[in-house]
């Protein structure tokens, strides 16, 4: 027996409907009673009143998808614990899914769903799940990254002219935010008469300092997922936290830096307006990131495509981290109902903790 069959009683009920068994009354009842002990019921609206049916309605879209959500994820991500994902696509990708064509039908126009994590939290497994799900209930959805928005390559070289500290990109400033706007006003009209032109960016582009490349013709959408290492994150309005700031910012060079970020990012907060939905992955600690990553990173290589090295990956995490701070950043928005409508932790083992809404 595993250590998650140990600790997870809904497991074996759940790898029997993924075995293809018909649920029972007594399994519903059973699982019943543990969902409403969990914060997962409160997250998702589920009660005593509706909780019957909702389960069924979830086990009947679990049964029926369970197989190619393995296969998927296994295939494009690397991701091979069964048991795991199993708990993930019953937990988390299923009911959020369902809860976004709700929410759709609701606000009679697309809604736009924003996915905040940092590096190595499974951001784009869980809009490429997200996506596959919602095209099985017969909502139609558009995956829309952060990263779409960068500047072109020699407008970032002009940038880092005027401050290189922008060496990478990534950072607030790097981004064509009026895009962006312009983008997701129009994709969440109810009835739009003209396709949206999607921004999408190359990172191999330009010897790996990537560039934007041929926009996507959008004709119809239901549910936008827009994704990124700080979508949705708001300035600091108390800027004495960068005198005693976390690890990487150790330097008067590095609170500068932070401070600077700190102020670009009010050019962002028009754009996260325009957010239905904020969706925050949060790392039990966040310096997970970096072997997390790291890993990731070996995986590509391994499958043939480009990727940094070691030495690379450390100071490239690192320097998000002095940026934008996960602590400073990140973590206020796990605790505030305003602008957050989900939490979902995630622990050591990659598996999920709690998931719940702040209050």
């Amino acid at each position: 027996m595993s250590a998650v069959s140990e600790l997870e009683p809904r497991l074996a009920i759940l790898q029997c409907w993924a075995a293809g068994a018909a649920p029972t009354a007594e399994e519903y009842e059973s699982l019943l009673a543990f969902e409403l002990s969990q914060s997962d019921a409160v997250a998702f609206g589920l009660t005593a009143v509706n909780g019957r049916e909702q389960l069924a309605v979830r086990s009947q879209h679990f049964q029926n998808l369970c197989a190619d959500i393995l296969e998927l994820c296994g295939n494009q991500f690397g991701l091979h614990d069964t048991d795991s994902l199993l708990l993930t696509l019953w937990r988390f990708w299923l009911p959020l899914a369902l809860e976004l064509v709700a929410e759709r039908e609701q606000l009679g126009r697309p809604v736009v769903q924003g996915i905040l994590g940092g590096q190595g939290t499974g951001k784009t497994t869980l809009a490429t799940v997200l996506s596959y799900i919602l095209e099985a209930l017969g909502d139609r959805s558009v995956n829309f990254s952060l990263d779409d928005l960068y500047k072109s390559y020699v407008e970032r070289q002009r940038l880092q002219q005027t401050d290189p500290r922008l060496r990478w990109r990534g950072p607030p400033g790097t981004h064509d935010v009026a895009i962006g706007i312009e983008l997701l006003d129009n994709l969440r009209q109810a009835h739009r008469r003209k396709p949206a032109i999607m921004p999408r960016f190359n990172k191999s582009a330009c010897g790996g300092s990537g560039d934007k490349a041929q926009p996507e013709i959008v004709d119809s959408v239901d549910v936008v997922l827009f994704e990124g290492w700080f979508v949705g994150v708001r300035p600091v309005m108390d800027e004495r936290v960068f005198d005693q700031a976390p690890d990487p910012i150790v330097s008067d060079a590095d609170r500068a830096f932070a401070r600077d970020c700190n102020e670009r990012l009010l050019e962002y907060v028009p754009l996260w307006h325009r957010l239905d939905r904020l969706a925050v992955l949060q790392l039990c600690d966040y310096r997970l990131s970096k072997p997390w990553r790291l890993q990731a990173e070996h995986w590509a290589i391994a499958q043939g495509r480009s990727g940094m090295s070691d030495a690379e990956l450390d100071a490239f995490v690192e320097y998000f981290w002095k940026a934008l701070h996960p602590e400073l950043f990140i973590t206020p928005l796990t605790q505030n109902s305003l602008l957050t409508n989900l939490v979902v932790e995630i622990q050591t083992d990659r598996r999920l903790g709690r998931i719940y809404k702040p209050k």
